[in-house]
């Protein structure tokens, strides 16, 4: 009898819509806190892909440092970039596109999931890259290197004496009769970049989406940059596509 008391007395039923009121606040502020951190901050992706390979391989995960505050400061053309030639970034090429409604229903998903499912196709979000060229930079490609005359010089120079630390894109071998003027033939005339413009490239350089089928992207759609591999725990620290397994 006294259990029952306590089941219908109204202050056990007080005290039990407290425990659930509790609950749910501390899951709404986990919520908020955690879409602050992973959008203004850092965020975790895992490679898709073997885009980036030889450096980059299927599976692995990697923590990137958001670009969202430095994109709100930052005046178009000023030249003051939060990533530099070299990097390996975040590209959405969605950017300020998508609706805003859905967004934030996905990142709800996203985050009651944990990670596993999105509103949006997975191919359609973002894009882990290498920025070639920057801003006012005027590029061309022959045998999938790229050669670059950096804004305001008149010396070129290749993509290796220019970018921040090293790396070793994958140069497929093509047949002697494959025709340049596609996209992934390994040529491509000069192209200037706008004021706004980057260009990015996947480290395996034979088939597979970059500017080279995009065209330039703009900076604001660099949402971040990689900044440390966490699996596998073999592989863990700053990434160097030199290092390859």
């Amino acid at each position: 009898m006294a259990k029952r008391w306590r089941q219908y007395s109204y202050s056990q039923q007080q005290n039990y819509l407290r425990r659930i009121q509790i609950i749910v606040i501390w899951i709404f502020a986990f919520f908020i806190i955690h879409t602050l951190v992973t959008s203004l901050l850092v965020s975790n992706r895992v490679v898709e892909n073997s885009t980036m390979q030889p450096g980059f391989l299927p599976g692995e995960r990697f923590v990137f440092l958001s670009f969202t505050i430095q994109h709100l400061f930052r005046d178009s053309g000023d030249g003051n970039l939060p990533f530099r030639r070299g990097q390996v970034v975040l590209v959405d090429r969605y950017a300020g596109n998508r609706p805003v409604m859905r967004t934030i229903a996905d990142g709800v998903v996203r985050f009651f999931t944990l990670q596993r499912y999105s509103l949006f196709s997975k191919e359609d979000i973002f894009f882990i890259k290498r920025v070639i060229g920057l801003p006012g930079d005027t590029i061309s490609m022959n045998n999938y290197l790229v050669r670059i005359i950096p804004a305001g010089e008149e010396f070129e120079y290749t993509e290796f004496e220019l970018a921040e630390g090293d790396y070793i894109p994958h140069l497929p071998s093509v047949p002697a009769e494959w025709d340049e003027s596609i996209p992934f033939s390994g040529f491509m005339d000069s192209i200037t970049l706008g004021i706004n413009e980057c260009f990015v490239l996947s480290d395996d350089r034979s088939i597979t989406n970059d500017s080279r089928t995009w065209g330039p992207v703009s900076v604001d759609s660099i949402v971040a940059r990689l900044l440390v591999r966490y699996w596998p725990l073999t592989r863990l620290g700053i990434p160097s596509s030199e290092t390859v397994p």
